[in-house]
């Protein structure tokens, strides 16, 4: 199985930037493609973006496109999360997610592996 951390949620200003990171450790992170999800106050676990094996493939929630780019770096066994332009409705806690499938899945239960999630407010 694979453990996963994320990291670099903050306080930001609306309008700001944020990059994410999810280090993996216990197998070969480029055995699993990755997802972002994020669940904010009251709310359900939301899809954010998802990536394949190789990086090679992306997927994205709508309200993230344009803002939002995933990415990997497979010999550093992490994942990443750009968010530009963000907005108050982005405050979340932002979770990374893994599974072994081909595709990059938007939904939770696709996914066997959690980190503990990292607090992302953005303030307006």
């Amino acid at each position: 199985q694979v453990q996963l951390v994320e990291s670099g949620g903050r306080l930001v200003q609306a309008g700001g930037s944020l990059r994410l990171s999810c280090a993996a450790s216990g197998r070969t992170f480029s055995s699993y493609a990755m997802g972002w999800f994020r669940q904010g106050p009251g709310k359900e676990r939301e899809f954010v973006a998802a990536i394949n094996r190789s990086g090679g493939s992306t997927n994205y929630a709508d309200s993230g496109k344009g803002r939002f780019t995933i990415s990997r770096d497979n010999a550093k066994n992490t994942g990443y999360l750009q968010m530009n332009s963000l907005k108050p409705e982005d405050t979340a806690v932002y979770y990374c997610a893994a599974n072994r499938l081909m595709v990059p899945r938007t939904t939770p239960n696709s996914y066997d592996y959690w980190g503990q999630g990292t607090q992302v407010t953005v303030s307006s």
